[in-house]
């Protein structure tokens, strides 16, 4: 049997992906056969595998820092959020239905379980070692009963864990502490010890505070990763800068000619794949910022409508903002605009969707001849083809159907003038078709902007991930870690007092000699907010990892029986149906 590891964390955002990753890189350096592992995901930043299964971003950079190929198996449960409390739940790679957050955690996650376990063992049949992610925080108290990602598949694999937290968010030690005191005995007797991530400075003045942290756990601390600047890796469920910020904190580059190319994209509601415009901001010259608003699109080169789980609510939004207009004002001076995936279809005439939002007909901006319609079956694909005289590589994601009545192909979308749509997520990472691309965006926008010669977005994704080694082999203890993956958690680990409050009626966390507590806020990254529908299967391709089918879990396997951005006492009146 391998050895393995999770990887917990203080809060969402401690760096559980991208230390997951680097683990992996460092791993695979010294000739281990390594992969990851996220029982469930919740995302919008997704990726289709070569068997045409949807699965976490995250987990495919993770398997390239492995330099394996991901499938299924390494994320078998996505959650896609479509409204606040809604989910589209993607069970080994395909789209099963619909669930609201009460009711994927009032018994429906339990179900899954059991799929998770046999794709994590079908994983370590076959790997040296898996590395685990978790997902928001071991000690959301309120969810730990039916939890499957944290503490729940740990103590199912007999896995050690290794709790990561942010220093450059304070309170770093309370966190340590207050996470692992939160923990039953059972659970706390494998977490094995914490890294801190993000820290700047003098390590020597943290070590009395790690000497304290293990007088009063019993744990050690691992490693302390310093602050790295310019990453650019992939993330789950939120921009890496606030909006209207760059998208790199990476030291710019001059331009390659006398101009540089300014790209705006609007940050639209529930923005999906936003990665897709990584590939732009790694090229010297090229500005890339989230706006959204409609003075911001005056001064852009190229304004790119990106894709999203809510094609008809980004259309209000672009509408209600004044964006709507700004765009079609460019499209009729011929400045340039792409959109990709739900950008696409909101550059359209006509958005018939009884699946999405169930909205109906509805009118697209009229930039591009193309009338879309949403289908229950989601499409999964890998395309290759050429555009602008290159070859393109790219995935898709969508429920939506395009019929292109007219204008220019463009990698299965079309071209009017300097408006581009396209299905394709990912094209911009194939080198001379980006290139070219800039070359007639800056010839629309009248800018003399060159691309550079040499720019690979390849090698510098890989850079990158061995940056992330680097960062785990030269500042934590590897020989520890090693032993912690190959022989667990160390035997002995002391209890921390008080642990998990107990469990009342119906699975209730209740406080010692007290009434029971309020409802505890639930945290995004551990719950299911999706909507979306496509096909009942529950078996990605090629895999021997079957789950529960639809109505064993007791999903909506239809997206008719389940609108996108319902209200409260919509969602409420869903859930009640799934029970």
């Amino acid at each position: 049997m391998s050895g393995g590891l999770l990887v917990a964390g203080t809060t969402s955002d401690a760096g559980k992906s991208v230390v997951t990753a680097g683990i992996c890189r460092w791993l695979v350096r010294r000739g281990v056969k390594v992969a990851p592992f996220k029982a469930q995901n919740m995302s919008l930043n997704s990726f289709v595998t070569r068997e045409g299964a949807e699965i976490g971003r995250a987990q495919a950079m993770q398997a390239q820092a492995a330099r394996v190929e991901p499938t299924a198996l390494m994320n078998p449960v996505l959650l896609k959020p479509g409204s606040d409390r809604s989910s589209q739940v993607v069970l080994m790679g395909k789209p099963v239905g619909e669930m609201s957050a009460r009711g994927y955690h009032g018994g429906r996650q339990e179900a899954l379980l059991g799929t998770v376990t046999e794709c994590l063992e079908e994983l370590r049949s076959t790997y040296d070692a898996v590395i685990c992610e978790g997902a928001g925080s071991p000690a959301e108290i309120n969810l730990r009963r039916t939890d499957i990602v944290n503490m729940g598949i740990a103590r199912a694999a007999r896995f050690p864990v290794l709790v990561v937290g942010d220093i450059d968010r304070g309170g770093v030690f309370a966190s340590f502490f207050g996470t692992t005191a939160l923990l039953s005995a059972e659970d706390q007797a494998l977490v094995a010890g914490y890294l801190v991530n993000k820290f700047r400075g003098d390590v020597s003045l943290l070590e009395p505070g790690l000497d304290m942290l293990y007088g009063l756990t019993g744990r050690r601390t691992y490693g302390v990763l310093p602050y790295a600047h310019g990453l650019g890796i992939d993330e789950e469920d939120g921009l890496r800068v606030s909006l209207r910020g760059a998208v790199r904190e990476s030291v710019v580059a001059p331009p390659h000619g006398e101009d540089v190319l300014r790209v705006a994209v609007c940050a639209v509601p529930l923005m999906s794949n936003f990665t897709d415009v990584d590939a732009l901001a790694a090229e010297p010259g090229v500005v890339v910022r989230f706006v959204d608003r409609a003075e911001e699109l005056a001064d852009a080169d190229l304004v790119i409508v990106p894709g999203t789980r809510g094609t008809v609510k980004a259309l209000a939004w672009l509408r209600e903002r004044g964006l709507a207009d700004a765009l079609v004002r460019r499209a009729a001076e011929g400045r340039p605009v792409l959109g990709i995936c739900g950008g696409f279809q909101v550059l359209g005439e006509r958005i018939e969707d009884e699946v999405e939002s169930r909205a109906g007909v509805v009118d697209g901006l009229g930039l591009l001849p193309v009338r879309v319609r949403f289908d229950r079956d989601k499409t999964l694909a890998r395309p290759v083809g050429s555009a602008l005289g290159e070859p393109v590589e790219g995935y898709e994601i969508h429920h939506g159907v395009a019929d292109v009545r007219g204008g220019e192909p463009f990698l299965d979308g079309c071209r009017v003038g300097a408006v581009w749509g396209t299905h394709w997520h990912g094209s911009l990472e194939s080198d001379a078709f980006r290139r070219r691309f800039l070359v007639e965006v800056a010839r629309a926008a009248g800018r003399r902007f060159v691309p550079a010669p040499d720019t690979s977005f390849g090698v510098l994704r890989e850079e990158q991930l061995d940056r992330l080694g680097d960062l785990v082999e030269e500042h934590a203890d590897t020989d520890a870690l090693w032993r912690l993956i190959e022989g667990g958690a160390p035997v002995g680990l002391p209890f921390v007092p008080p642990g998990a409050p107990p469990l009342g009626a119906g699975g209730v966390a209740r406080v010692r000699g007290g009434a029971p507590p309020h409802p505890a806020p639930q945290s995004p990254e551990g719950l299911g907010f999706a909507g979306s529908a496509g096909p009942t299967g529950s078996r990605g391709q090629g895999l021997d990892c079957a789950g529960p089918t639809p109505q064993e879990l007791d999903v909506a396997g239809s997206a008719e029986a389940t609108p996108q951005g319902l209200g409260e006492a919509a969602v409420v009146h869903v859930d009640q149906e799934a029970k």
